[in-house]
Order: C-alpha cells, then structure tokens, then sequence
C-alpha cells in the first residue's frame, strides 16, 4: 500500500509485488502470435481448465474480451441480452456498436442480476421485420451491483433458457475468483453452459495487464481472428503471463481478506448519516448511496475524501463505489473510516 494515500477507487489500481516480479526473471518466452511462448500456453491451459473450456486466448483487456467475445457470437444488426448495469454498457465506449454493429435490449434490475423469464420476454421471435436476437451476456461478479454474486442456480437457469432459444452465452468474468472464493462454488460450475467467459488478472489478482478469455476450440480459432483486427496479437507476452500464473497460484485464496475489509466498510457506512442506503456486501465492492438530506454530491464528498489522501470513485450523482484489494490494508480501512467520520461534517453545516 502507497503510506501517503489510501486507494479504493479500483482493484485495477494494484501495483505488481516485487515477489510478483522477480517470478518473471529468466521466464520462458517466444512469440506468442504463434503458440511459441510457452509460459503464456501454460496460463491459457490453467484458465481454460478453471473454467472447464476446451481452450483460451491471453489478451491485453477484459474489454477487448468482451468486445472479441460479442464479434463471435454476432453479426452486424443483431441483438444482445444483459443488464443495464452490464460492463458493456457503461465503461466500454459504445464498443459494441462500432466493432461488431449490435444492438442491445437492457433488463433493469436491482443489482445486475436478471431471470431467466427477463431472456425468455426479450427474446425476438424470428421475423423478417426484427433483429436477431444472439447473445446473452452475464457479469459475476456484478460490478454496479456492489459485487453482487449470481447465485448458480439463477445463472445457469439463465444460461439453460438460453440455449434452449437457440442463443450464446458470455460471461463477463472479470470477479469471477471473487464469487467463487466467497461462496466456494468452482468457477467452472459458475461457467457451465456459456459459450464462452473471461478472468480479469488485473483487479484483484493485482497484475500489471491482461485477461483470459475462454471457449470452445472452434470459438478462440475466430477469436484470434479478432484479437488480430482488434491490434491485441503481441509478441513475448511470458513477461506478462508469467505474473499471471504467479498471481493464480498466490493471490486467490487471500481474496477472502479483501471481502473481510469490504464488510467493514459496510458495517461502518451503514450506521453513517452521509448514506441513505448501503448495497449489501458480498465480494469487494461496497456501493453506498448519498442521503438526499445530506446537500452534497457523490463528486463533492468524493473530493473531500480525496483532500484526506482516501481515494474513492463517484458514480453518478448519489453513488459512491468503494473497492477492497491486496494493495490496501487494515489501516487504510482505519484512514476511510477516519475520512468518512470527518465527511460527516458537510452535513451538519447544510
């Protein structure tokens, strides 16, 4: 942890441990491009197993796994299925739309998570006057639903109706490890019956870059057609893999440490006057919404909380969004606390 500030604007704000990066001293590289990094093979062949897929692709972003995964599974003009929470929605840019031409039809839900009935209503009959709906897109963990876990029956109900409408299934994994360590359900049960899914190696597990996206073979063969278009082929990646597969065998189990400190901060902000309502705390995320009463904007206390070296994220304009990770401690906990009290100011003086 950075002693002159405590960050929890992200889990993506965690640097790389100097065990990390000695792990990667002497690792066994080649050009990935093609299949001839070793290290990167081996990490692909980890992940592709953890989520019970036949194979896998490294690939810089979660995004650009995302956005590869939409590209297999569509066509231009077609629809998609997902929250209106979803990743793909808020942070990647309209991506969707640009790179492979998709619509999307949006569920609102309380926390990200939707049923099965919510695929089976939206679904588009085939007609010559619609859209073809294609794809349906799930996140665990739910990032804008405060970490919420998709408990594994109501996603795999999901992915079931799915299948039986005739439509693929992605899973936005970024957090996967996250639901998994906290309920200690396999992430390959999470992942059963999707056709394809991805874990993020820099939120919680604290690398530098990269994801991994997961599918069948015949899915990562066109996959790597779009990591080509999309500019995400690279060369040496054992450099960055390496760190990847230190993380897997490190940073997971200590997950549980990171939900630990969240459920303070929950417990803390809960009893708080600044906040009207707290999101119930599952994984990492604790997102709190702003009391009416209190007179301040997300972006204002967030700008106070800043003035005190706390780092937290606004969304929107009543919402803060406050993550654990390796990178911060019981005593940055004890530092937002310690803000937060004095925060509790701004409403005394409306």
């Amino acid at each position: 942890m950075n002693i002159s500030s405590a960050d929890f604007y992200s889990d993506t704000q965690t640097l790389p441990s100097r065990a990390m990066l000695e792990s990667v001293v002497g690792v066994r590289t080649g050009d990935e491009r093609h299949g001839a990094c070793p290290t990167t093979n081996q990490l692909c062949e980890r992940v592709a197993d953890l989520f019970g897929m036949e194979d896998a692709v490294f690939l810089p972003s979660g995004s650009m796994c995302n956005q590869i995964a939409i590209a297999v599974h569509t066509r231009p003009g077609d629809e998609i299925i997902c929250s209106r929470e979803s990743h793909i929605i808020f942070a990647e840019c309209g991506g969707l739309a640009k790179l492979s031409g998709v619509m999307v039809s949006v569920i609102d839900t309380d926390r990200g998570i939707f049923a099965a009935g919510d695929v089976s209503r939206l679904y588009r009959r085939p007609s010559s006057f619609s859209p073809h709906t294609r794809l349906v897109v799930t996140e665990q963990t739910s990032n804008l639903g405060g970490g919420a876990v998709w408990p594994l029956d109501q996603i795999q109900a999901v992915s079931r109706t799915a299948a039986d409408l005739g439509l693929s299934v992605h899973m936005d994994g970024a957090r996967v490890l996250n639901a998994a360590v906290a309920t200690g359900i396999s992430v390959s049960d999470y992942a059963s019956m999707h056709d394809s899914a991805w874990l993020a190696f820099t939120k919680g597990l604290g690398c530098p870059v990269g994801a991994v996206l997961t599918g069948s073979r015949d899915f990562i063969r066109e996959a790597w057609h779009f990591k080509r278009m999309f500019g995400g082929a690279m060369r040496q990646t054992g450099v960055l893999t390496g760190m990847c597969l230190y993380a897997l065998d490190h940073h997971v189990e200590r997950l549980f440490e990171d939900h630990a400190r969240a459920k303070r901060i929950e417990a803390f902000l809960s009893g708080s006057e600044l906040f009207s309502r707290v999101l119930p705390v599952e994984t990492n995320i604790v997102l709190a919404e702003i009391s009416g009463d209190v007179g301040v904007t997300a972006q204002q206390l967030r700008d106070f909380l800043g003035e005190k070296n706390v780092q937290v994220m606004a969304v929107g304009r009543d919402r803060l969004r406050m993550i654990t990770h390796l990178d911060v401690d019981d005593v940055a906990v004890d530092r937002l606390v310690d803000a937060m009290e004095a925060a509790e100011s701004l409403k005394h003086n409306q």
